[in-house]
């Protein structure tokens, strides 16, 4: 099965809204998709695409191929994460959407030995 990187459009006459997706080579344009990587809307001057750039990187690791303009977006998204770097602590992983805080949970003090194992 040989996966591709690419756009799938999803506007409405003149109004070209796209979504980055991983499908099979031999499916068709709009057809079903393995993963929705994001969203590029050409018509927009700002925010034109958001990309789960974590995501994308996996997903060539696997041998995705992606096609010119789906490889220029992910070739932006990198540059902008990496203009975000320095700014930020931690770069989110889609970039163009703001970072969601996680708490962090400390392991808490390690349970004494089962019942059946000799201490030491």
């Amino acid at each position: 099965m040989a996966l591709k990187i690419r756009l799938s459009r999803i506007g409405a006459t003149h109004q070209p809204i796209y979504h980055v997706v991983v499908a099979e080579a031999r499916s068709r344009r709009d057809g079903a998709a393995v993963e929705t990587l994001g969203t590029f809307s050409p018509r927009a001057k700002k925010d034109a695409f958001t990309l789960d750039l974590a995501r994308a990187e996996y997903w060539l690791s696997k041998g995705a191929l992606p096609t010119d303009t789906a490889k220029g977006l992910i070739k932006k998204a990198r540059k902008a994460a990496i203009v975000e770097a320095p700014a930020a602590a931690e770069t989110p992983a889609v970039v163009g959407m703001p970072a969601i805080e996680i708490p962090v949970i400390e392991p808490s003090a390690p349970a004494s030995a089962p019942a059946g194992t000799p201490a030491a």
